[in-house]
């Protein structure tokens, strides 16, 4: 069954990711008219699991400064959408690193960034645990036949994208494509806090990729281990996924209330082209 999306919430990275790929302006009306016109494409979905926890995603993951920028400037809703440029500024200027590692299987291209994992991949990746109803998740057999590799921190912010656009003046993976199998790992692990403020102002067109400050790679599978912030092992971060958050750790924004993953490891997988989408052509 095919979706139809309609630009009505604060990001809307989908639909302009839709739209912008035909040249049509983010608007409800284009939009709909998409969804008449029944054009149909395939989009990739990523099921995320931690024991039997399992959700799907079909546009992002943060951990780091985006998931705290989206998250935390929810205090200054009443801003409207500029209430994310806002805190932006406020979180470079007192800026958090994080401990923690992230391994990942990676796409043809990307076979030398990072380090090979000694020990394989029994040691990175548990299994997906069946459920009793509704689909069961990517098979983890083919990933026993990869190549792991990992980053170690501290990471000012790890980023996975499906597709490009993450809001409509954030075009966060300008190489995302709809149902290529893959999924866009961005990381940045350290970064003077002038060159941040101008990397954050050119995701408005992909150029932050560019940055030498910035890893920007395709991966089929990452394994993510986050971690305490550098100067204070007492507090932790969140944990972001297609604007819901998946895990509060110690010490974070509203940390009391209860969330779907804990802070822990947790694992990701593309199923390729498993969603249908009504596109503009």
């Amino acid at each position: 069954m095919a979706i139809g999306v309609i630009p009505a919430g604060t990001g809307n990275g989908m639909i302009k990711s839709l739209l912008d790929s035909v040249g049509q302006p983010c608007t409800a009306a284009y939009a709909m008219l998409a969804a008449i016109r029944g054009h149909k494409r395939s989009l990739d979905v990523a099921t995320i699991w931690q024991g039997e926890t399992r959700f799907f995603s079909v546009l992002m993951l943060a951990w780091g400064l985006i998931a705290d920028i989206d998250i935390e400037s929810e205090k200054y809703r009443w801003m409207g959408s500029s209430r994310m440029d806002f805190y932006a500024l406020q979180r470079i200027l007192r800026l958090r690193k994080y401990n923690g590692c992230i391994s990942f299987v990676p796409a043809p291209g990307f076979e030398d960034v990072g380090e090979p994992m000694s020990l394989g991949v029994e040691s990175c990746i548990e299994p997906l645990k069946a459920c009793e109803h509704g689909y069961q998740g990517p098979n983890k057999v083919d990933l026993e036949r990869l190549r792991w590799r990992k980053l170690n921190g501290p990471f000012i912010s790890i980023w996975l994208h499906n597709v490009p656009w993450g809001a409509e003046h954030t075009m966060a993976a300008p190489d995302a494509k709809f149902d290529d199998g893959y999924i866009d790992l961005i990381v940045m692990r350290d970064c003077p806090k002038l060159a941040l403020v101008s990397l954050m102002s050119e995701m408005n067109n992909g150029k932050h990729v560019r940055s030498p400050h910035v890893v920007y790679i395709k991966v089929k599978a990452v394994v993510l281990e986050p971690g305490s912030r550098t100067n204070d092992s007492t507090k932790e971060g969140i944990i972001d996924s297609d604007g819901e958050v998946l895990a509060r750790g110690k010490g974070t924004y509203k940390c009391h209330l209860k969330s779907l993953m804990v802070y822990n490891k947790l694992q990701i997988v593309m199923d390729q082209g498993l969603a249908t989408l009504f596109t503009p052509v």
